[in-house]
């Protein structure tokens, strides 16, 4: 379904000069205020503002364009027109946290004019939702920008006094919360912390922002597809101000669209999370025409690299519902090598000295039991041999690539990386794209691309206040593979084991959205002893009808629904402390009874390693589950509809 509005504003260059153009969100309660304005140094500056409920969300904030040819996009602009549109429609995603997802927005597409010349034209384009704004420049085709190289965007975020920020500098590191002020000042921090390309502190995108108004923030970046990675410093001569940085410059032909900059709101940090599916929207419908074969499901990774190791975890993966099996680095030879050969079998023998991996028995084994098989493959070989390796795999049966340490950032590699997605498509190969790639909404387009890491997660063995800051920054931008343990100790060295429960962790798989959702990460078949919460991730599924989130304080508590045919399963966690939770069942159908199968920690007198308690119990609409979280526990349920 989609309803469209438009309204065209069509005006004289100068008609708007020192006025406001005001988009408001389809609910009328967030504002987007574009003007042009005047500076001590220079006049026809675009500014921009946003307000939510009678709350600034944004002061006075600039806009603009450096690059390397002169002049610069930054002023002497004037508003010569503008056009508006009102956007309702709805679409099914591939796969998700909901089946169906609405789009609704208002838009406004600004013509800036520099200095009166026709030839010097940049256009804003400006989306409103009722979940936040995202604005993205335009240079439509030109003789003038037939060829047009991006240094940087001038985009400001000034925020109000006493505004606090949730900053990791990179996509694999542990968050702080932190006033907008000196950043530098934190001698902590390793200079590696750093950005080489500006020797500032940068963080990661989402950077999520707690406002003194109550006002929940995030600033983001959607569509990033064939352009430079943005991160954000502060201002160094502006209070309060969060800053855009380009990781290179960007050269391009017109017409040339830039990556849309996000910013959501909420009153809650559990709204932003909620309304995630804005940088899904800010992305194209999807590009492929059968889209049958991308399945999602649950995997497990081999360690051993041997066919008898691979045809055991095969056998395990059937008997617990789990869908792939994934050989990790070292079944190529040594995945840091250029020598390496990803197109046959050659076992590191770092990792299994024997190297008596039989790779196409694995695979015909594999078959017969319903298992898929998803190969690592390192950013060396891929750039290396991709258009090569691509249609072996998929002559091998293989169903999907992990790759590894790909490199982020450049224009060039971000191009790379996705047209690498692209071409994997092409030879019916899902993808996992590993290390400190993060995720824009590219899934919307490229569906087979389930999942990427880009997160401090189960690999570095982080703490219970770590997992609940999670939600509401890292995956706000997507799915991410944190790989869900359960029995087994690190395999880095000098990295201790898991640090929460075992229901901690059963939980995560719910709250943790990944549609390839890796389980048992360091573990082997032999691990498992029998232990009955195993069969929480035998029913679990990967992909969503519904999700609801509960409730959420950032660093403390999570709790979310989420729904699959007729079942819900619920996760909570708490952080480093013991918790008092009660979650109301409100979001089942009210004329209906349900089985509840509920898993906490505190099983001690169940003689397992886990110590997890399994209660069944019949619930309703009108049911609230009350329960003592264990300091970094959880709480898993599945509800079934009886």
């Amino acid at each position: 379904m989609k309803k469209t509005c438009f309204c065209l504003g069509w005006l004289c260059w100068s008609a708007l000069q020192g006025q406001t153009l005001q988009v408001s969100s389809p609910d009328q309660t967030l504002h987007f205020q574009l003007s042009i304005s005047k500076t001590p140094d220079e006049t026809g500056v675009p500014v921009y503002s946003l307000q939510w409920k009678n709350r600034p969300v944004i002061l006075d904030s600039r806009l603009g364009i450096v690059t390397a040819e002169k002049p610069a996009w930054t002023s002497g602009f004037a508003l010569a027109n503008y056009r508006t549109q009102t956007v309702d429609e709805t679409w099914k995603p591939v796969y998700g946290e909901k089946s169906l997802v609405r789009n609704h927005y208002t838009e406004c597409v600004a013509d800036l004019l520099q200095n009166e010349d026709e030839n010097r034209r940049m256009q804003l384009i400006i989306r409103v939702y009722n979940e936040g704004a995202a604005f993205s420049y335009f240079f439509p085709e030109n003789l003038a920008t037939s060829i047009i190289t991006i240094q940087n965007e001038i985009n400001e975020f000034t925020f109000p006094d006493n505004t606090l920020a949730w900053t990791t500098p990179f996509a694999q590191e542990r968050y702080q919360l932190r006033p907008l002020c000196d950043w530098s000042a934190e001698q902590s921090l390793p200079l590696s912390r750093w950005s080489p390309q500006t020797g500032e502190y940068e963080c990661e995108r989402p950077l999520t922002l707690e406002l003194a108004n109550g006002v929940y923030a995030a600033l983001g970046e959607a569509h990033l597809l064939d352009y430079s990675r943005m991160k954000f410093a502060l201002s160094p001569d502006k209070k309060n101000t969060v800053v855009s940085r380009l990781f290179d410059s960007v050269t391009e032909s017109s017409p040339v669209q830039t990556p849309w900059r996000v910013i959501m709101v909420a009153d809650q940090p559990g709204d932003l999370l909620q309304n995630n599916d804005l940088f899904l929207n800010l992305n194209p419908p999807c590009a492929l025409a059968d889209t049958r074969w991308i399945k999602p499901g649950k995997v497990m990774r081999e360690i051993t690299l041997s066919t008898s190791g691979a045809k055991a975890c095969i056998d395990f993966c059937s008997r617990h519902r789990i869908e792939y099996i994934e050989f990790d680095a070292g079944w190529y030879g040594y995945e840091y090598s250029k020598d390496s050969d990803a197109s046959r079998v050659d076992v590191d023998p770092r990792r299994n000295p024997k190297k008596d991996l039989d790779l196409a028995a694995v695979l015909d084994y594999a078959r017969q039991k319903g298992i898929g098989v998803i190969l690592y493959v390192n950013h060396r070989a891929l750039e290396k041999q991709m258009d090569e390796l691509f249609p072996l795999y998929e002559s091998w049966g293989i169903r999907g690539l992990k790759f590894g340490f790909v490199h982020v950032g450049s224009h060039k590699w971000t191009s790379w990386v996705h047209e690498a997605v692209k071409k994997a498509a092409a030879h019916h190969l899902l993808v996992d794209i590993h290390d400190e790639y993060r995720p824009t909404g590219i899934s919307r387009t490229w569906p087979n691309l389930l999942t990427q890491e880009g997160v401090y997660g189960n690999e570095c063995m982080p703490d219970a206040d770590h997992n609940t800051v999670l939600p509401f920054t890292r995956f706000l931008a997507g799915a991410a593979d944190y790989t869900i343990c359960y029995y087994h100790q690190s395999a880095i060295k000098n990295v201790p084991g898991i640090k929460t429960t075992s229901a901690h962790q059963l939980a995560l798989s719910v709250i943790y959205y990944s549609p390839l959702q890796f389980v048992f990460w360091y573990d082997r078949p032999e691990d498992y002893q029998g232990e009955p919460e195993i069969e929480f991730f035998e029913h679990l599924p990967t992909v969503w009808d519904t999700t609801i989130v509960l409730s959420g304080e950032i660093s403390r508590q999570v709790a979310l629904a989420r729904k699959s045919g007729t079942s819900w399963f619920l996760g909570a966690i708490t952080n480093n402390q013991a918790r008092k939770i009660e979650i109301p069942l409100d979001f089942l159908d009210e004329h209906k009874t349900y089985q509840a199968v509920i898993y906490t920690d505190g099983g001690e007198a169940i003689k397992t390693r886990t110590q997890v308690k399994i209660e069944r119990r019949q619930v309703t609409a009108v049911t609230r589950l009350k329960t003592n979280l264990k300091p970094s526990g959880g709480l898993a349920v599945e509800i079934l509809q009886q």
